[in-house]
């Protein structure tokens, strides 16, 4: 079921909470988005390895942010899972996540993810389903074929300033790196809400 968007008082921005649009085993929908490094991406950019983390996040938002060591760790650690970040939020009304900035927090070294990527016309957050920053879908790869294993929570680690005690995405990245079936149990990531260009906001959010 959607979990109602929450307040969050340390912060300005609005906190909501990942829903269940795609199921388990359901394949990851098509894309093609522009990386910070100027060439395009789909699905097949990644399809060589043996998982794909997609998280949809941004620049700004303190819980994205407070997530980028994590991701790059991932990244770095494991040369089987492609870790993909989309920015999809309005950089028109939220500068700080324009595609120039995302190009500097990757040449800083900031991001380090295997790609990072625009979703201008926000389509791509749509069909995945996405709320909040940061948003991860972990794909397993079967023939070429990316599938759902896991979509929820990195860590429980829920508010910026908080240390995670449990990282449920290693668990997740361990099960299918081994071989195993991903069995945890839904828990909605936290995040800054996507956000939305003026009247494009995707139909599952009256729900939200």
């Amino acid at each position: 079921m959607p979990t109602a968007i929450i307040p969050e008082l340390l912060y300005t921005d609005m906190a909501g909470e990942s829903i269940q649009q795609l199921s388990k085993g359901d394949k990851a929908p098509p894309f093609t988005l522009k990386g910070t490094d100027n060439d395009h991406y789909t699905l097949d950019s990644f399809t060589d390895n043996e998982a794909l983390l997609i998280i949809f996040t941004c620049n700004h938002c303190p819980y994205a942010k407070a997530k980028f060591d994590l991701l790059n760790e991932i990244a770095t650690e494991h040369d089987e899972v492609a870790v993909v970040g989309i920015n999809s939020n309005d950089a028109e009304e939220y500068p700080d996540d324009s595609f120039e900035n995302m190009q500097e927090l990757v040449e800083n070294g900031t991001i380090q993810y295997d790609a990072y990527l625009f979703d201008e016309t926000q389509d791509v957050a749509k069909q995945y389903g996405a709320v909040c920053t940061p948003d991860p879908f972990l794909f397993a790869i079967e023939d070429e074929t990316p599938k759902l294993v896991y979509h929820g929570r990195l860590d429980d680690a829920l508010s910026p300033q908080e240390t995670p005690t449990q990282f449920e995405i290693h668990d997740a990245i361990d099960a299918v790196l081994n071989d195993e079936p991903v069995e945890l149990e839904f828990k909605p990531s936290r995040g800054c809400t996507i956000k939305w260009k003026e009247d494009n906001e995707p139909d599952y959010w009256s729900e939200i």
